[in-house]
C-alpha cells in the first residue's frame, strides 16, 4: 500500500508517517518510481505507535515496541525492553499521582481553613438609595 493508504486505515497524517521514517520507527520500501510501499506488518507498527502514544508514552520511548515488532514478535511488548519502558512509566505515573494526592491535600486544607474563618453572614453591601 502506499503512504496515502496507510494514513488512511490508521487515522495518521502522511506528514507523520514521513517523520515516523525519518527517524527510524517506520521503515519504507520504494517501488520502481520512488513512491513509499508499506504491508500489514507497517501498519501493525503504527498502530502499535498510536497506541502507545495514546497512553503517554513519547515517540521515542515507543522505540523498544517497534524494535521488538520488527524482530518478528507478535506483539510490541513480548520483549524485556519493552516491559521496562511500562515499569518505568507506570513509576513515573504513580509519582505524578503521589503528587497531585498532596497538592489535593493542601487544597483541602487551605479550603477547610479558608470555610472556618468565614464570618457568619457574608459581608453584602447594601443598594444606594435611589432619588
Amino acid at each position: 500500500m502506499r503512504i496515502g493508504e496507510l494514513a488512511q486505515r490508521t487515522g495518521v497524517t502522511t506528514r507523520a508517517l514521513r517523520f515516523y521514517e525519518a527517524q527510524g520507527l517506520l521503515p519504507a520500501r520504494r517501488s520502481a518510481n520512488g513512491y513509499r510501499e508499506y504491508d500489514e506488518d507497517d501498519l501493525q507498527l503504527v498502530e502499535e505507535i498510536q497506541t502507545l502514544q495514546t497512553v503517554g508514552l513519547t515517540l521515542d520511548e515507543t522505540r523498544p515496541f517497534v524494535d521488538c515488532l520488527r524482530s518478528g514478535h507478535e506483539t510490541g511488548d513480548s520483549c524485556a525492553s519493552s516491559i521496562e519502558v511500562y515499569r518505568r512509566k507506570l513509576e513515573e505515573a504513580d509519582a505524578l499521582l503521589a503528587r497531585l494526592g498532596g497538592i489535593r491535600g493542601e487544597l483541602a486544607a487551605k479550603l477547610a481553613g479558608a470555610l472556618a474563618r468565614q464570618a457568619p453572614d457574608p459581608c453584602v453591601v447594601p443598594d444606594a438609595p435611589r432619588p
